[in-house]
């Protein structure tokens, strides 16, 4: 009887771990994208992350945070550091543009994924298992509304 539950536990283990299938991404010759549980032979295929990230949201500042870092800072700065800092801010800017980009990338790939498959597994709680329609439909609503508030 131990042997046997034993043998069935492993069994389960062992089929968890065979059902997380990977998902590639590739183009074909006419430019076409693609996307399969395996890869195509004699083509590149990149490996397709499905799960989908939550947005970072980006709040305005109170008056009141303004007030705290204006203090912090010291008084007037000569003219000359105003370019150093003007680039400064461009290229915070500019990271935070190209970050924006990649995730918008990521999110809309997760979406063509969630709409072109309807079996799709995914690791909830460090279980691998299938999504029922219901929660596809629900991440593609969430990815949907993500794009449309994070990648205009």
């Amino acid at each position: 009887m131990h042997r046997m539950i034993f043998a069935g536990s492993l069994l389960l283990a062992l089929a968890t771990t065979a059902m997380a299938g990977q998902v590639y991404k590739w183009v074909d010759a006419q430019g076409v994208t693609h996307f399969g549980a395996q890869p195509p032979d004699g083509q590149e295929a990149t490996s397709v992350n499905t799960s989908i990230p939550k947005p970072r949201p980006s709040l305005p500042l109170l008056d009141s945070e303004i007030e705290q870092q204006q203090a912090q800072q010291p008084a007037s700065k000569p003219v000359g550091d105003q370019k150093a800092i003007d680039e400064k801010v461009k290229a915070e800017v500019a990271t935070q543009e190209a970050e924006r980009r990649k995730y918008c990338d990521t999110i809309r790939t997760s979406l063509a994924q969630l709409q072109n498959n309807p079996r799709l597994r995914a690791e909830v709680n460090g279980e691998v298992r299938r999504l029922s329609e219901e929660e596809r439909q629900s991440r593609i609503k969430d990815a949907e509304k993500a794009i449309s508030e994070n990648c205009n």
